[in-house]
Formats: structure tokens, sequence, C-alpha cells
């Protein structure tokens, strides 16, 4: 089975996707999705729109695990990330893939068992728990796997157990 985990963000949108096998996962591939702020809004929101769905069809996900907005921290960017949230959520309904929204405290919770877990902690648990050489590059990517392993532990197990895979 594979998962797709994504960071959504109107600049970097990070992607991850996983594979599980015999109840291990492994990286399968990483990236962003990157838009210019000197672009027209519709234009990025498209550029996201079309990457996802080309990671999507490349990959095959059957899940995926998406990062819920958050506005504690900056209320600043909660509209354009809930934007780009829109189309990422519309690509998952267009291509039939379930998806599962998880907050950071949930993805934390889920990699490091702490849920206020620093952020040099997670992708160093993502690392590992991938058995990756290094801490996948850029942060909205490891970010991302973060977010298909925490699909994976909190929705998918049950799933995959019952499949005996």
């Amino acid at each position: 089975m594979r998962i797709l985990g994504i960071d959504p963000g109107l600049a970097d949108t990070g992607w991850g996707v996983i594979e599980i096998r015999k109840s291990r996962s492994r990286h399968v591939g990483h990236g962003t999705i990157k838009t210019k702020a000197s672009q027209p809004a519709g234009d990025r929101l498209n550029q996201i729109f079309s990457g996802i769905r080309d990671v999507i069809q490349c990959y095959k996900p059957e899940a995926v695990g998406i990062e819920s907005l958050y506005f504690a921290k900056n209320r600043q960017t909660a509209l354009p990330v809930a934007q780009a949230r829109g189309v990422l959520l519309l690509a998952c309904s267009i291509e039939k893939i379930p998806h599962f929204e998880y907050t950071p405290l949930q993805i934390k919770q889920a990699i490091t068992g702490n849920g206020r877990a620093e952020k040099f902690q997670v992708q160093e648990m993502v690392r590992l728990l991938l058995g990756l050489e290094a801490v996948p590059k850029p942060d909205h990517a490891a970010d991302a796997l973060g977010a298909a392993i925490c699909c994976y532990h909190t929705r998918m197990a049950s799933i995959m157990t019952n499949k005996g895979e």
C-alpha cells in the first residue's frame, strides 16, 4: 500500500510517498511544489493542483494524509494555506483517493510519541522510521513524509492488518 503525505502551502507544498509492506514503512519519494510570489494567486493554485495530480498519477497512492490548517502561529498565512489545501483536497477527490487530515500535534504525537516535539525531533524520527541516511530535504517534504507516516499509524495499520500485508 502507498500513502501520500502532504504539507500544504502556497509558496511550497511538500509531498512524500511511503509504501507499507508487512507492517514496515519505506520511503518511495518526496519533493515540493514551489510557486513564485510574483505569480497571480490563481496561477499558483493551478500549479499546485497540477503538480499534486502529477504526483498522484506517478505514485498511485491509495490514501492521503494531509496536515490540517493551524491558525495559532501565523494568521496572515492562514488564508493562502487554506486555498492551497482546497485545491489539494480537490485533486484527491477527483482522483478518488481517501484523505485523512491531521493537526501538527497529531503528526508529532504519531511520529515521536510527544505532541510537543520540536521540528528537528520529528524530522529525525522520520529519517529513522524510513531508514534514510539523512533527514529528507527540504523541510516541507520531510513534514509531508511525517503526515504519511501519521496516516499509516493512525488510520491504515488496522486496514493493512486485515488485508494481511
